[in-house]
């Protein structure tokens, strides 16, 4: 505990996790056993969290063997899937469809997005097989609250004869690389492993748009979710729509679900206003599919265009590893043995770099505190990556996109009901800036979104920002208050209240509060920022 006097004012089991030998956590003699179960509580079953005896599961992902243990890596054995040898990775030459990659490790991120109740969540389920609403108070509402997140292997049949879409089929994480094809009359051919994915299944719902918000900084294309037997466009459609394109997103696929409780004519009609919604956005000429998710019609169609039409994004395998993490756990159950328990685990998705199993890592900001004046001050948390899963599937090195969990060395008080969510992990020394003053030049959209209005009247306009307002500001994953501080012309300073690790030329989403919601009013880019001083790693 020595260690921990090198930071005044860091409690000893925060210095601990900063300051971490490969078995602090058995030998922690100055901290009552009783201490450290008392803090290492259960979750709740959750939509993107359960407990296994072997670790942490993340939209049905299990992460890590004991984490703190100092253990030789256990040889993969799944079979039917690619082995990983770190010892002959090149990462020059990897690529998201490499057949080692894809084989364990989802390389696409798909966003469900569209108003609650419109059946994102089933449709992930009826692709991935995997149900991403867990937790109770999910259940006992039927919404989605959390992210959610589910894998899927899109697969097609080798004989070209086998006819589409039947001949496109989605597995889940776990399958083998070349299953039979099940259409009558080819059942004797071989299916080739085409895509990896991960769904990304955001809530509908009016007052979580800050946690859908946080999703969309990780896709890569989305799924508008669209019922057929209601009017098109829903608030929360046009909503998620306007943040799917702040964040860039080009690509997207539009579902029009619930077709088997309407008629064929009343379908048309639909199809028409969906037409007429999307024209002039980003979602112009993007393909729409009649589905039914909960009777699985057309879902091998989905997996068709998600092959045709969405293209697998530029990933950057060389540069310092960097992940946003968006969901972290404690994955120890309450009256475990000191020596039984484990480090801390994350989840999330790599922006670019190979996260290895052994590598030191940095979490920024880290832990933030304010010091004697008042002043706010952040310790990073560096550690060592004892595991990595992909759902199910260990790997011994992760690549961009797809949702990874990272089970680390961390003390797990740090990661325990997402606490580190919205922070950046990745090399030491490597990753960007921590800032708690930002400049940005920003955009207002021109009328309120998400907001029921009766007959034709219009939705309120959006009004200019005033100094000293507050609003919610989404960077990356992370949510955070800002106050605004000055104003001139399209530039805007805004003061953070909790700082965050971002670079220059960074987008982020602004919403306003409006009625007690918190609505999307417009978005900025990152010019420039009062950045704090970040202590260098002590070892």
């Amino acid at each position: 505990m020595a260690a921990a006097g090198r930071f005044s004012g860091i409690s000893p089991s925060f210095a601990l996790s900063v300051f971490r030998s490969e078995r602090v956590l058995c030998r922690a003699a100055q901290v009552p056993a009783a201490g450290l179960l008392g803090r290492a509580q259960s979750p709740a079953p959750s939509s993107s969290l359960s407990l296994a005896s072997s670790g942490a599961v993340l939209g049905g992902s299990t992460f890590g063997p004991a984490l703190l243990q100092v253990q030789p890596v256990p040889k993969m054995a799944r079979r039917g899937l690619m082995e990983q040898d770190l010892s002959k990775l090149d990462v020059t030459k990897l690529h998201p469809l490499s057949p080692e990659v894809i084989s364990r490790q989802a390389t696409i991120n798909m966003g469900t997005i569209g108003h609650v109740a419109h059946g994102k969540s089933t449709v992930v389920k009826a692709i991935s097989g995997v149900q991403t609403v867990r937790f109770k108070n999910e259940l006992e509402r039927n919404i989605t609250i959390k992210l959610g997140y589910a894998n899927a292997k899109i697969y097609k049949c080798e004989d070209d004869r086998c006819p589409r879409p039947m001949c496109y089929k989605a597995y889940g994480s776990g399958k083998e690389d070349s299953p039979l094809c099940d259409v009558p009359g080819f059942e004797n051919t071989r299916m080739k492993l085409l895509r990896h994915v991960s769904f990304v299944d955001c809530p509908g719902h009016d007052i979580l748009m800050a946690t859908m918000l946080n999703g969309a900084a990780i896709m890569d294309g989305a799924l508008l979710l669209i019922a057929a037997n209601e009017s098109c466009p829903q608030p929360q459609t046009s909503e998620h729509l306007a943040a799917v394109e702040i964040m860039r997103l080009q690509h997207i696929i539009i579902l029009q679900n619930k077709i088997d409780l309407i008629q064929e004519s009343a379908a048309m009609n639909q199809h028409e206003a969906i037409q007429k919604f999307i024209q002039g956005t980003i979602a112009e000429g993007a393909p729409v599919v009649p589905i039914s998710a909960q009777l699985k019609y057309n879902i091998d169609v989905i997996c068709e265009y998600l092959v045709k039409k969405i293209p697998i994004p530029e990933r950057n395998f060389t540069s310092p590893p960097n992940m946003i993490v968006i969901r972290s756990f404690d994955v120890n159950k309450p009256g475990s043995e000191v020596d039984e328990i484990r480090g801390g685990v994350a989840g999330g998705s790599i922006l670019r770099g190979v996260l290895r199993v052994n590598q030191k890592i940095e979490v920024r900001p880290g832990i933030v505190m304010k010091d004697e004046t008042g002043n706010i001050k952040c310790t990073p948390i560096y550690s060592r990556i004892v595991s990595l899963y992909a759902e199910q599937n260990e790997l011994q090195f992760a690549v961009p996109g797809g949702l990874i969990g990272v089970g680390t060395t961390m003390d797990p008080t740090l990661t325990r009901a997402d606490r580190l969510v919205g922070q950046v992990l990745g090399e030491v020394g490597s990753l960007p800036d921590v800032y708690v003053e930002l400049e940005i030049n920003f955009f207002l959209l021109r009328r309120l979104l998400g907001v029921r209005t009766k007959g034709t009247e219009k939705a309120g306009k959006v009004s200019k920002l005033t100094k000293g307002e507050i609003l919610m500001l989404n960077i990356g994953s992370m949510s955070t208050g800002a106050r605004v501080l000055a104003v001139k012309n399209d530039l805007a300073k805004l003061q953070l209240t909790a700082p965050v690790c971002t670079s220059r030329g960074e987008k982020v989403a602004l919403s306003r509060r409006v009625e007690k919601h918190w609505r999307l009013i417009g978005w900025g880019q990152i010019q420039a920022g009062t950045t704090l001083e970040v202590p260098a790693c002590p070892v």
